[in-house]
C-alpha cells in the first residue's frame, strides 16, 4: 500500500507519534476519515469468480482503512460490464474476450456500440472451459453435440458468449437454427440437470477447480471432452483471445489423464471514475498479499506480479491509478 507520513499532536510524556495512512484517505487534520464503498461484481455462485471476489473483497477490507467492500453474485462478464455502467458496482471480474467486444463495440456489442466506461485493473487468472458431458454419454467432441439438449451457460453471459463462439467453429448455431436444444441455465442448475439426465452437456468455465466441475465429477455423473489439437488451432486463429491449455490429470475426481481444451485471461476491471490513488492503493493490498489469495481458491496461483498486464494490453485502457502502480513496478502497458 502507498503510505504517506503524516503528524499528529504530541502524546502523553511530550513525544510525538507518526501516523500513517493511505493516500487516498488523507485528510486535513481536521476531517474525519473517510469511508468507500467497493462492490465487486462477480458471476454466478458454483463458479471460480464468486469465491475470488469475496477474497478479493475480504482482503481490501482487512488491509485499507475506510473500505468496505463486499462482492455480489451476478449473470457474467456482460451484466458485470451493465453494473458498472449504472454505477452499481465498481470493480467487476471479467472475462478479456468479451472486454474486448465491449471496448470496440464488436460482436455482441455491435448494436450498443463502444463502452467506454470502465478501465482496466490486472489480471487474475486463466478463465479454463470445461465440456462436461454424461459419463455413458456416447459423445466424443463437439461435433457430436448436433441435435441433443445442452446448458450453454447463462443467457448472453460469458460462459455462453464463449459456447457460441465455440460450437460457431463447426457451423453451429444454437439460436438462429437449432442446431442444438439450448438450456439456459447457471452453473450449479447446470450441473443438476446433467446429474439428472436432463442435458447431454454442459459447458462451464472458470479456474481448475471449479466448484460445479467438482460437484458433477465427484458424483461420478460426468466426464471432460478433450479438444482436438486442429480445432483448438482453428478456434484461436479466429478468436485470439483464446490459447491453448492442458486440464492436469487427477484435477477432478474420475479424471485419470489430461484434458485438452482452452482458456481465456480473467481480468479485474474497474469504473473509470474511481480515484488514481485508490485504485493504486487496491491494487497494491492485493499484490502484496498474493498467498492470502491463492489460499482462498486454487485459480489464483496464476496471480503474479510479471503476468499483470496479460489480457489488458491491447484490449483495455489501465485505469491511471492501476498504470502507476505497474509503472512503479517496472511494467508498462502496450496499449
Amino acid at each position: 500500500m502507498l503510505l504517506r507520513r503524516s503528524t499528529a499532536g504530541r502524546a502523553t510524556g511530550g513525544s510525538r507519534c507518526a501516523r500513517w495512512s493511505p493516500v487516498w484517505q488523507q485528510k486535513p487534520a481536521a476531517a474525519p476519515a473517510r469511508s468507500v464503498n467497493i462492490n465487486v461484481a462477480t458471476a454466478t455462485t458454483g463458479g471460480a469468480y464468486y469465491p475470488i471476489g469475496n477474497a478479493i473483497a475480504q482482503l481490501w477490507n482487512d488491509k485499507l482503512p475506510g473500505v468496505k467492500a463486499s462482492a455480489q453474485a451476478t449473470n457474467g462478464t456482460p451484466h458485470n460490464i451493465q453494473l458498472l455502467a449504472r454505477k452499481d458496482a465498481e470493480v467487476a471480474i471479467a472475462q478479456t474476450g468479451v472486454v474486448y467486444q465491449a471496448v470496440n463495440g464488436v460482436d455482441a456489442y455491435k448494436d450498443q456500440g463502444k463502452q467506454t466506461h470502465f478501465k482496466g485493473m490486472t489480471q487474475l487468472y486463466p478463465n479454463v472451459v470445461h465440456w462436461v458431458v454424461r459419463k455413458e454419454s456416447r459423445v466424443q467432441g463437439l461435433s457430436d453435440l448436433k441435435g441433443k439438449k445442452f446448458v450453454p451457460g447463462p443467457q448472453n453471459s460469458a460462459t455462453e458468449l464463449n459456447s457460441r463462439e465455440m460450437l460457431a467453429i463447426l457451423g453451429l448455431d444454437y439460436r438462429a437454427r437449432d442446431d442444438l436444444k439450448a438450456d439456459y441455465m447457471d452453473y450449479n442448475q447446470a450441473v443438476e440437470q446433467l446429474k439428472n439426465k436432463h442435458a447431454e452437456a454442459v459447458m462451464l468455465a472458470g479456474g481448475v477447480p471449479t466448484a460445479a466441475v467438482l460437484d458433477v465429477m465427484t458424483s461420478g455423473e460426468g466426464r471432460l471432452l478433450s479438444l482436438p489439437d486442429a480445432y483448438v488451432q482453428q478456434l484461436t486463429a479466429k478468436y485470439p483471445w483464446y490459447s491453448s491449455f492442458t486440464i492436469p490429470a487427477n484435477s477432478y475426481k474420475g479424471q485419470d489423464r489430461d484434458v485438452k481444451t482452452v482458456a481465456v485471461t480473467n481480468i479485474l476491471i474497474v469504473r473509470g471514475d474511481l480515484g488514481d490513488d485508490l485504485v493504486h492503493d487496491l491494487l497494491n493490498a492485493m499484490y502484496e498479499d498474493t498467498a492470502r489469495l491463492s489460499s482462498a481458491h486454487a485459480a489464483m496461483k496464476a496471480f503474479k506480479l510479471q503476468d499483470g498486464l496479460k489480457g489488458i494490453s491491447g484490449v483495455v485502457d489501465l485505469h491511471p491509478g492501476a498504470a502507476r502502480f505497474f509503472k512503479e513496478k517496472g511494467l508498462a502497458a502496450a496499449r
